[in-house]
């Protein structure tokens, strides 16, 4: 039985990208030597840093 984790993690989310993207996702990957998960996970954290409270419904003037 595998070890129980502080913050498990149990749902899976599921996307389909191009073959571009793919390639860049890997090279991404490959350059900080992190996984898919980890990578998706900072690019949510930037999302939500960048535009999070709000930021998404106001118009640009």
């Amino acid at each position: 039985m595998g070890r129980m984790r502080e913050n498990p993690r149990y749902n899976v989310i599921s996307m389909r990208i191009s073959d571009e993207e793919r390639e860049h996702l890997e090279s991404l990957m490959n350059k900080t030597h992190k996984s898919v998960s980890d990578v998706m996970r900072e690019a949510m954290d930037y999302f939500t840093a960048n535009y999070g409270n709000g930021a998404l419904n106001q118009k640009a003037a």
